[in-house]
């Protein structure tokens, strides 16, 4: 089998260790980069179009595929949804479709979409200046979320808890979104709907990640993550713990709206990545990504649920049914984090040998490298890698982490 992977803008080496999981499946791997370096891939497999230009990747995509016949297109990325989307269906190949791609990629119209089938979603409004936010927040009431409609990643998410909050807030998250590297990655030439801000009603309660599919209409729950950081005003320091801790019937309650969300969104066959809040004892949606998640969410899957999230994008990508089940815990427990350092600049990152060749640890990917600019709020949310490590219980894992992560040491110039 042969697919193409796709980055309109390359993001560093940060999805290579996706693509060598695509090869340990048997594929014949390409990679089309629209704007990123020479040697990004090996040469016999790699086009560089030097633009982002959704007509530029197209025609290259197009020559490409005459003489290799691409079995499918797929992508990690967030900001190449769209891109994929345009590019599959130039190319005659299965995908979601455009509209489903900007319904999955832009927050202001995935809202829309779930406002109009009814999907339960916190109140929200799309506002283009700080009298706008204010109003929305008084209508909404204290506190209140702002972020990006084209944002990844946390970046530029805050809560505001009161009107100072929001006027300090608005103004860091409406001048960051201008340099945003998600938001300029996308492709040129596609219109992504408004790149701004929104106001959103708070949600109270627990939150929950899901690796999920969706395959002719029906959503399967691959893997189920609880959320247990301890929150402020912003959402990038993420900790987690898996097999979820949530109750059958409220399983059951969040499968119903992401099957709602997902439906609303267009998408019928896809891998997707959704994250549900709870309020006052009921799910409501937060996103649902037309990808799979970041991090170490794919091997997660794997060792709490035996759900291969890397093996349904090569099997959707292709247009086959995926091997997929209702969620089912294998009884392994997990916790795993975004590692969190000060900002500057990077000089070393040191990983002592207890922690690398630990058999607890099932994820340590350091992604900052010398030279780095590590960006904290409100300037933005860089962290410098992901730790996991597995336990008898979420108490033995979550305490094998923090002692781990705490021996793991940041230089900075």
């Amino acid at each position: 089998m042969k697919l193409l992977t796709i980055e309109t803008r390359q993001y560093l080496e940060y999805y290579h260790s996706r693509y060598r999981q695509v090869q340990d499946l048997g594929v014949d791997l390409y990679v089309l980069n629209g704007e990123g370096t020479e040697d990004f891939w090996p040469a016999d497999h790699y086009r560089l179009v030097g633009s982002k230009n959704i007509e530029d990747m197209i025609a290259t995509a197009k020559q490409w595929h005459a003489t290799e016949a691409f079995d499918g297109v797929i992508t990690f990325s967030e900001a190449a949804v769209v891109a994929v989307a345009a590019i599959a269906e130039a190319l005659g190949l299965p995908g979601i479709g455009v509209e489903a791609a900007l319904n999955s990629r832009n927050k202001y119209l995935m809202r829309q979409a779930h406002e109009k089938a009814g999907a339960p979603i916190p109140g929200f409004r799309f506002v283009t200046s700080l009298a706008e936010a204010k109003s929305a927040a008084g209508e909404f009431g204290y506190p209140v979320i702002v972020k990006p409609t084209l944002g990844a990643g946390s970046h530029f998410v805050f809560r505001c808890d009161d009107e100072a909050e929001l006027t300090e807030h608005y103004e860091q998250a409406a001048q960051g979104i201008q340099d945003l590297f998600w938001a300029n990655s996308e492709a040129d030439g596609i219109d992504l709907g408004p790149n701004g801000l929104l106001v959103e009603s708070f949600l109270d309660g627990k939150e929950y990640l899901m690796e999920a599919v969706a395959w002719d209409g029906e959503v399967y729950l691959g893997s189920v993550v609880d959320r247990i950081t301890a929150e402020g005003g912003t959402f990038d320091d993420d900790v987690h713990h898996a097999p979820t801790s949530m109750s059958p019937d409220d399983l059951k309650a969040v499968h119903e709206v992401v099957t709602a969300g997902a439906l609303a969104q267009g998408l019928t066959h896809s891998v997707m990545h959704a994250e549900v809040r709870f309020h006052d004892g009921k799910p409501y949606l937060l996103e649902i990504a037309a990808r799979v998640g970041g991090g170490g969410l794919d091997m997660i899957a794997r060792i709490t649920a035996e759900h291969d999230p890397i093996a349904a994008v090569v099997d959707i990508g292709a247009g086959r049914r995926p091997s997929v089940r209702h969620f089912q815990p294998t009884g392994t427990h997990i916790a795993a984090m975004c590692l969190i350092s000060d900002a500057g600049v990077v000089r070393e990152v040191r990983v002592p040998e207890e922690v690398s060749g630990s058999d607890r640890v099932f994820l340590l990917k350091i992604t900052a490298r010398p030279g780095d600019v590590v960006k904290r709020p409100p300037d933005g949310n860089t962290i410098i890698g992901f730790l996991g490590a597995t336990g008898t219980s979420e108490a033995d894992a979550f305490a094998l982490m923090n002692d781990y992560a705490a021996k793991i040491e940041v230089d900075f110039q």
